[in-house]
Formats: C-alpha cells, sequence, structure tokens
C-alpha cells in the first residue's frame, strides 16, 4: 500500500497545492469585513506578532483592547501607535489596556468584564498570547507540560469562554486563534509546545461547527517560523529559559507580514489559514499523504538534533 502511496504521492501534493493556490486566490477576491470602529481584543499584545497585529488593526480603523502581563509595556505600544496616528486621513482610537496573566485562568473572567466594559462588546477577539518549548522529552518535567498547555490551551480557551456568551447574544462576532504550523504536524524537542497547538486546532474546529448557526465565524492562523523572540522566551524541560534564537527562527517571516494576512483573514472571515513557506507545506502534505515517510524524516531530524540548543 505504500508503494502504491508513494508512486503518486507528488502528483497529488502538485495538484493539491493548485487546488489550493486557486482558493486563495478567489478568496482574495471576495468582498472583505469592514473593520472601521469594529472593536477588537488582542492577547499578548505588547510584543512580537501581537504589537504588529496591533500597528495593523489601529491602522484599519479598529477600537483596540490590548491584552498582556506588563501594564507598561502596553501602555508604550498605545503611545506608540497614539503617535503614529498623526494626520492619518481615517479615523483611529486609542487603545484600552487590559493587564492579566493568560496561564492563571482563574483571573480570566475578571480579564473579560473589564474587556467588556472599554466598549460594551467584543467583534473580533485575538487569541495570539503564547509560550514556545525546546526539550527533550525524557528530561522535562510534567510540570512544564503543564505550564505550556496553561497558557497556550487552557488560557486561550477560557478567554473564548468568558466572551462567547456576549457575541452569541448579539449574534455577531469573530473568533481567532494563532496556532502553528505544529498544531497541525508535531516536529522532535517540542512536544510541549505541539501538543498545546494541536489541542487549540482541534477545540477551535469543534467550536467552529458548534457556532457556526450564530453567524460567528472561527478562524485557526498557523504560521511558520516567525522572527520574533519566542525562541528565547521560550521554556526548557525544567522550565528556565531557552534563552537561544533558533536559526529558523532568525530567518522567519516578518511578523508584520503575518499581521497583514491575520488582517486579511479577519476581512474575508477565513476559516483555517496556513502561512508556511514551501517545506513545512510539503511536510504537512506527507504527513496525510505518505506517513511513513514524514515519520522517517522525522526520526531522522532528532537524530541530527540530539541537543536542541545546538540548531
Amino acid at each position: 500500500m505504500e508503494r502504491i502511496m508513494g508512486g503518486g504521492v507528488f502528483q497529488m501534493v502538485l495538484a493539491s497545492a493548485g487546488l489550493l493556490l486557486l482558493y486563495r486566490i478567489l478568496v482574495r477576491l471576495r468582498p472583505g469585513t469592514a473593520l472601521q470602529d469594529a472593536v477588537v481584543v488582542i492577547t499578548g499584545g505588547s510584543s512580537g506578532l501581537g504589537k504588529e497585529c496591533a500597528r495593523v488593526f489601529h491602522a484599519a480603523g479598529a477600537r483596540l483592547v490590548l491584552c498582556g502581563r506588563d501594564a507598561g509595556r502596553l501602555q508604550q505600544v498605545i503611545q506608540e501607535l497614539t503617535d503614529s496616528s498623526t494626520g492619518s486621513q481615517r479615523q483611529t482610537y486609542t487603545p484600552c489596556s487590559v493587564t492579566f496573566d493568560l496561564a492563571d485562568t482563574d483571573t480570566v473572567d475578571r480579564a473579560a468584564e473589564e474587556i467588556l466594559k472599554c466598549y460594551g462588546h467584543v467583534d473580533v477577539l485575538i487569541n495570539n498570547a503564547g509560550i514556545s518549548y525546546r526539550g527533550n522529552i525524557l528530561d522535562t518535567n510534567l510540570s512544564v507540560q503543564r505550564d505550556v498547555m496553561e497558557t497556550n490551551y487552557f488560557g486561550p480557551i477560557a478567554l473564548t469562554q468568558a466572551l462567547l456568551p456576549s457575541m452569541v447574544q448579539r449574534r455577531s462576532g469573530h473568533i481567532v486563534v494563532i496556532s502553528s504550523v505544529q498544531g497541525k504536524m508535531a516536529i522532535p524537542y517540542r512536544s510541549a509546545y505541539a501538543a498545546s497547538k494541536h489541542a487549540t486546532q482541534a477545540y477551535f474546529d469543534c467550536l467552529r461547527a458548534e457556532i457556526e448557526r450564530y453567524g460567528i465565524p472561527v478562524t485557526v492562523i498557523s504560521p511558520g517560523y516567525i522572527r520574533t523572540s519566542l525562541s528565547l522566551n521560550a521554556v526548557t524541560g525544567d522550565g528556565s529559559k531557552y534563552g537561544v534564537l533558533d536559526k529558523t527562527t532568525a530567518s522567519g517571516r516578518d511578523p508584520l507580514d503575518v499581521a497583514r494576512a491575520v488582517l486579511r483573514a479577519v476581512r474575508q472571515r477565513s476559516k483555517d489559514v496556513v502561512l508556511a513557506g514551501p517545506l513545512p507545506s510539503l511536510a504537512l502534505y506527507l504527513r496525510t499523504l505518505w506517513p511513513a515517510l514524514f515519520f522517517k524524516l522525522m526520526s531522522s531530524r532528532a537524530r541530527k538534533e540530539q541537543k536542541p540548543k545546538d540548531e
């Protein structure tokens, strides 16, 4: 059976890629949702991709609610956005901010109340905040696995479920989550991160189906590597900081480009968006169409990366 699959797999990949390209072109031609005056909540809004999302949605005229753990850094972003609005022909608004730790799910309900007090409702929730992980499973404490899940999975779903009733009541809203290509396939030395993103993908796929009848779209964005400090701030097996800027991260996609892609996805009410280069995209197809080869490639990668920090 695997030989049969192997004989035509590349033709299937090429055909699928062609259909995907055609679909993306057709989607871009559709009229998009207006974001002027829309209330957009962004978690992890003080740095990295969240900060760039704040820039592009602010420039589009959205009323922002920026969330994060550091009130000072949030205020700095707000000041930068306010300064950038000088002379703008579009109506823009000074963002609000709500400070809380997404990993502490006991504080999420209170944070949701504060978010709703800003403008009375939420039009778009962008679950962006997250943490990465680097480590060998054999050397990783279970507490680290739990901590990554708290931030990347339980935090976003807690905030989503806290804000969702108000969207259902209005029959209006849009849920967005920044997942990862690693939510669709797993690579060595990323177990906690990949597991949290797989859980995220599954949860929001279920949510999409369940709330479609209320007219509330759910968008899962799955980027590849982005040029941010995510790997620097990643945790290791004992909970300490990884502290290394991986080559793959350093050569990753510009976060502003990814933020613009998020903006397009919201405007087009896209369901599932993969933002990855040719090799990760090919790997995704291999994982589905030729899993035996994919597993061999991952085993080979694991052997080459016996010490993940040497990546």
